[in-house]
């Protein structure tokens, strides 16, 4: 990484020689530091080349680390004390930092960032992938405009002490241990600004809160939802059940108290499971979703649909979606895991034929409703499917494929059906570069990767996404990569 020192060569040498017998739990190491993991710990390697991931150190740093236990042949540390620091770490803007699991990289200086998630992106596809990409292949991160406030929504977990008292927050890193807060720097301004309020109503009420389930239910998890270009929120709390005595009177006078507040939604999660939305959401007070006028078009967002959390960055996006499929004549382009429409719609607009596939009944419904607010009806059509059941049906009429999957990536079935039919051009946005990596390796028999973007949504985590354009290979003329 750029800008970060390295520890002298006879520090190092003293290091090595002073860990050259330590392989046992419990005991005390110091460390050099050489990387990030994708979760943002540090990694450092023992002398036996055993990996140590360690929270809070960063690469160019020596630390003192306790070794806690292993894990196959990775180690996991807690750090003592540090004894050269890097020039790149800074103060964290969230006093939390520390605590709250949330975002880990919240010491680590912006362009330091960037270096790390660009790095991040290289390396998987270097070494997962097995991709030695030629020059211009690899595209510079795409850096988000705004390092805070950029998020446009929240799932907070809830919980309520022996004493009544409400506590709402984030998990400590690797526990289910709920870190209190009052506000969170990265969430937009209009929705951290409710975050203490709303803790303070709902702890005047008897509702139960349990979270885990682990007695007779209540709420779980309070969601918050802002439209970035209109500032319409809606609330969502999420709970196993619906006895909340109250909750009318409470919804309306929070949508007298806020303006902005154009909703207030109930969804019902009465399953031990880490999936935090129900399948059914009741619309309280007002309605249940937002209006965000995105790339051009105007578009419902509910509480429980996904969308990107950083707006100006997915609207970036599509101006690169663009830039790769080139203007629309009428040609077909499936958008596989479409949502609401996000990133298929403005195709539509811009004229291509667009067929959206989503195993979500709800964004569909939604995206059909986008589709025919924006008079673009007569372009889109979209199916409550199976990825790769709803891809066999269309594949040999498109020229174009788009596909935003889930953090686990595509299903060998996907994989399969995109070659056993290849498209011209085939588009992934991927949120994970592990799992991107792999894909692009088994794809690559019968694509060309052209070009790779990573795009930063989540400035202060650890986390990247990436634009990946492929090509269908008998219609390229270089040779692979």
């Amino acid at each position: 990484m750029s800008g970060v020192v390295q520890p002298p060569t006879l520090h190092q040498e003293h290091i090595n020689n002073s860990n050259a017998s330590v392989t046992t739990q419990g005991q005390l190491v110091q460390l050099h530091c050489h990387g990030l993991s994708h979760d943002g710990r540090g990694v450092a390697r023992l002398p036996d080349h055993s990996i140590v991931f360690v929270p809070d150190l960063l690469p160019g740093e020596v630390g003192g680390v306790r070794l806690l236990r292993k894990r196959r042949s990775c180690w996991e540390g807690i750090l003592q004390n540090r004894s050269l620091l890097s020039p790149e770490r800074r103060q964290p803007p969230c006093i939390l930092a520390d605590r709250c699991g949330g975002c880990t990289l919240q010491h680590l200086s912006d362009p330091a960032q960037a270096a790390a998630k660009q790095q991040a992106v290289a390396s998987a596809l270097q070494r997962i992938g097995h991709f030695q990409f030629k020059d211009g292949v690899l595209q510079p991160l795409l850096v988000a405009p705004m390092a805070l406030g950029y998020r446009n929504r929240a799932v907070i977990p809830l919980e309520r002490r022996d004493d009544g008292s409400l506590r709402a927050g984030y998990y400590r890193a690797g526990s289910h241990t709920l870190v209190n807060m009052n506000h969170c720097p990265v969430l937009d301004r209009r929705l951290d600004a409710l975050i203490k309020p709303l803790k303070h109503d709902l702890e005047r009420t008897d509702w139960p809160v349990d979270r885990h389930l682990l007695h007779q239910g209540g709420l779980r998890h309070l969601a918050l939802r802002v439209a970035s270009s209109t500032g319409e929120i809606v609330i969502t709390l999420i709970s196993s059940h619906s006895a909340l005595d109250g909750l009318a009177q409470l919804a309306q006078t929070w949508m007298d108290r806020w303006p902005a507040v154009v909703g207030v939604c109930l969804n019902l999660q009465p399953m031990t499971s880490n999936t935090l939305f129900g399948s059914e959401t009741q619309v309280v007070a007002g309605r249940g979703s937002v209006t965000e006028h995105f790339a051009g078009l105007d578009l419902q967002i509910a509480a429980d649909t996904f969308f990107q959390v950083n707006t100006a960055q997915a609207e970036r996006v599509v101006d690169l979606i663009a830039a790769a499929l080139g203007a629309g004549t009428g040609d077909l382009l499936i958008d596989g895991y479409c949502g609401i429409g996000t990133y298929g719609l403005p195709m539509a607009a811009s004229g291509w034929r667009v067929h959206g596939i989503e195993n979500h009944p709800g964004s569909i419904a939604l995206a059909r409703q986008n589709a025919a607010a924006n008079q673009l009806t007569s372009r889109c059509s979209f199916d409550v499917a199976d990825m790769a059941e709803g891809l066999t049906r269309v594949l040999d009429q498109a020229t174009a494929v788009l596909l935003d999957p889930p953090r686990r990536g595509l299903d060998p079935a996907v994989i399969q059906a995109l070659i056993a039919c290849p498209v011209a051009t085939l588009l992934m946005l991927s949120c994970d570069p592990a799992t991107l990596a792999r894909d692009l390796n088994r794809l690559n028999t019968g694509y060309e990767v052209t070009s790779v973007q990573a795009i930063d949504f989540f400035p202060n985590t650890s986390h990247v996404e990436t634009l990946a354009v492929l090509k269908q290979r008998d219609l390229t003329r270089a040779a692979g990569p």
